[in-house]
């Protein structure tokens, strides 16, 4: 009889935990009670209990030798029990293979320990295994042995093998489910298991079927169950295919859904995960003939590879999680590899949502304005509000790092409102602090979003009553698509605006839906052309020639403009070449690095100060 302390459930190939168990009795030894004769074991009484008793019993001398072994114990170890007297039960019941239950077998022999228990799989000569429950204990009033005693638990062990494989397994696909996943996953990470050999790495496809809730909704559940069934088939073949050539094959799961997951230990780098990517994906491709029905399906996968040291579990999934995202994002029917920059940008951006609007009731965000000039004689005009973000940890950010996130939680009416008073209560300062000179206008960008979610006109009302600023001198932005699409409460916004004095400005002229037709109807006062005309005007001296077509555009917009009663403002001017070109078709005012950057209100009022009033290339 061979037997060993570890073995394989049914489901070994996806449990790799060890079987071996043992419970150490620590009660203490019991003295006979007096007037007993020399032990149980020598009496008659006990020789027949011992003999015939359906439980497998032996006993053991302190050396650790068989004494005695009642017929029970010699069937169960496939024998007689004549033959087992004089061995050594620690090799018959395999209690020297692991350290610990060697060394606690070896304190109950010499009376420190009461006795111990612990499972073991035994092989019998016959080949067949059995699973055992060996239990050894001081017999009373005897110090010269041991009982030991082994109970056959194989039925209990293979129907706790079954209720685990029914556990651990999905009822739709047969596949290791998202608990068996995740204890694989788990026991790859561990120390030991990399550490021994391998390559020490680990990898990940997690994918999702692009557009499987049309499938449930049209067709219904049973199909929708049918085509996870021959999805996960697929996902096996490749599975098998991508492990020929290597020492195992990767486990493919079902973690809910129609998510599914192949996992690559010991990995050899994300070439092999591209790979395998790629054949799931090739694998899809072809139709699905399903109950009648002829079904094409895609799929979108995040490819996950890296070292397992210092990696979690949670970790791995979490990256595998966002990169099926972005292949998803990117256009479904794709693989994606996780990016750690792009990672980082994306964690940036949801730190910066969760604070956005803290944020702004703690007052981190100010104001710089950026200088309106006239082209025909460089004097200041206007300003434009920019807003920055003072962020504690990320430092002064642009508007384009967190305006759309604004947009996307409603943080945008706060931050708007605030940007409106403050801009509209500056822009009175320095009208106050330079009555003698023509005052500035203010120009503050506007998101459609705030006039749907607000009382724009009512907030613009109050703003001006309670800072003293004249209408004339506000002008709101909004950029064309969102001024071009105007209808119902945004174009009455818009008009209720104009009647009340304040100027309307198309933000990026000419990128949108350049709907003439909408132009000649709105109330809009101003055209601001955006900045990518005016870079074919860049070129001096000896460098290329401006592009003809960019001068002919923005000339017929001008010239459109004016007939229409607007002023037209051009962005990005940085030479002073594009500004004589500029000038030379007529166009009113001009914004960009040529004038100046955007500076903090104090250099504004110092360009007021100037005695030639006139903004300089800094």
């Amino acid at each position: 009889m061979s037997g060993t302390s570890e073995g394989s459930t049914p489901a070994a190939d996806l449990d790799r935990s060890a079987v071996t168990e043992s419970d150490i009795q620590a009660s203490p030894r019991r003295d006979a009670p007096e007037g007993t004769d020399s032990g149980p074991a020598t009496s008659s009484a006990y020789r027949a209990v011992f003999a015939t008793a359906p439980l497998a019993m032996a006993v053991v001398d302190r050396e650790g030798l068989v004494t005695d072994a009642n017929e029970a114990l010699g069937t169960l170890l496939g024998g007689g029990a004549e033959g087992l007297i004089g061995q050594v039960a620690a090799d018959l019941l395999d209690l020297a293979s692991d350290a610990r239950t060697w060394h606690d077998y070896r304190e109950v022999l010499r009376g420190r320990q009461a006795g111990l228990r612990c499972t073991r799989r035994l092989k019998q000569p016959d080949g067949h295994s059995l699973w055992a429950q060996v239990t050894v204990a001081l017999l009373d009033g005897d110090p010269s042995g041991v009982l030991l005693s082994v109970a056959d638990i194989s039925a209990h062990r293979d129907l706790q093998a079954r209720l685990r494989h029914l556990q651990m397994h999905d009822p739709v696909t047969r596949l290791p489910n998202r608990t068996l996943f995740f204890e694989r996953v788990s026991a790859a990470l561990e120390a030991e298991s990399y550490e021994q050999g391998g390559t020490g790495r680990i990898g990940l496809c997690y994918l999702d079927i692009d557009g499987f809730k049309a499938v449930n909704d049209t067709l219904g559940h049973r199909v929708g169950d049918r085509l996870l069934a021959a999805v996960a088939e697929r996902l096996t073949e490749c599975a098998k295919e991508a492990g020929r050539p290597r020492p195992s094959v990767p486990l493919v799961a079902r973690l809910g859904g129609d998510e599914f997951a192949l996992l690559v230990e010991d990995s050899t780098g994300t070439e092999q995960l591209a790979d395998l990517a790629e054949s799931v994906l090739k694998a899809l491709q072809a139709p699905f003939d399903l109950a009648g029905h002829r079904l094409n399906v895609s799929a979108s996968i995040g490819v996950v590879e890296r070292h397992a040291a210092g990696t979690t579990a949670t970790g791995l999934m979490q990256a595998a999680d966002t990169t099926l995202y972005w292949a998803k994002v990117d256009g479904k029917d794709r693989w994606t590899l996780f990016d750690p920059e792009r990672n980082a940008h994306l964690m940036t951006r949801q730190a910066l949502a969760s604070t956005l609007r803290p944020a702004i009731e703690r007052g981190e965000f100010r104001l710089e304005y950026q200088p309106l000039v006239g082209m025909a004689d460089g004097r200041l005009r206007g300003v434009e509000a920019l807003v920055r973000w003072d962020h504690p940890n990320f430092g002064l950010l642009p508007p384009n790092r967190f305006v759309a996130l604004a947009e996307e939680d409603g943080s945008i009416v706060p931050l708007g409102r605030w940007v409106l008073a403050t801009a509209c209560r500056q822009a009175r300062s320095w009208q106050v602090e330079h009555p003698e000179e023509p005052p500035l206008f203010v120009s503050v960008n506007v998101a459609v979003r705030q006039v749907w979610d607000s009382d724009l006109v009512a907030d613009v009302a109050e703003i001006l009553a309670e800072t003293g600023l004249p209408p004339q001198l506000l002008q709101l932005e909004l950029t064309e698509s969102a001024v071009m699409g105007s209808a119902g409460r945004p174009l009455q916004a818009l008009q209720a605006l104009s009647d009340m004095g304040v100027n309307i400005a198309i933000d990026d002229f000419g990128t949108g839906y350049s709907n003439l037709a909408y132009l000649s109807r709105l109330p809009v006062s101003v055209l601001k052309l955006d900045g990518s005309f005016v870079r074919g005007f860049q070129y001096e001296g000896a460098g290329a020639p401006p592009n003809p077509a960019d001068q002919v555009v923005v000339e017929a917009m001008i010239d459109l403009a004016h007939r229409l009663g607007l002023t037209v403002t051009a962005e990005c001017v940085e030479t002073s070449a594009q500004a004589s070109r500029l000038r030379s078709i007529g166009c009113d005012t001009g914004q960009g690095w040529l004038y100046s950057r955007p500076v903090a209100p104090d250099r504004i009022s110092e360009l007021l100060e100037s005695a030639a009033y006139a903004v300089r290339n800094p």
